[in-house]
């Protein structure tokens, strides 16, 4: 019945976050309205960053409502990239079968990197 999901995330400064999605995390894109919406391709989903034109009602979607979690093989190596292009995380999180490592988009939203354990 579904051809594909994505996630949408309304943005303050839609460049800011179109930038941390593609510099930052190295997503791409897919397409976009100029100051509206930019759709990024990553892996297994898409995520809909969206600038709610003047008078459009964005008030039920606020900053922090989402999270979006992207599993990594190597979480150490990509907590050390991601710091060196300005990521701040929380302490990683150990637990029986996974490692998670927080952190938060430019916006504010929460994101979080997870390494399942063999």
């Amino acid at each position: 019945m579904f051809k594909s999901s994505s996630v949408t995330i309304i943005v303050d400064d839609l460049k800011k976050a179109e930038y941390f999605y593609v510099e930052t995390l190295g997503f791409k894109v897919q397409f976009q309205v100029e100051g509206h919406l930019v759709q990024i391709e990553a892996p297994g989903m898409s995520i809909g960053l969206l600038h709610p034109r003047e008078g459009q009602d964005s008030h039920h979607v606020t900053s922090g409502s989402v999270q979006i979690g992207l599993e990594v093989q190597d979480l150490d190596a990509v907590v050390k990239l991601l710091t060196s292009r300005g990521v701040a995380f929380h302490p990683i999180i150990e637990e029986a079968t996974t490692r998670i490592a927080n952190f938060t988009d430019p916006e504010g939203n929460p994101l979080y990197l997870i390494e399942l354990k063999s």
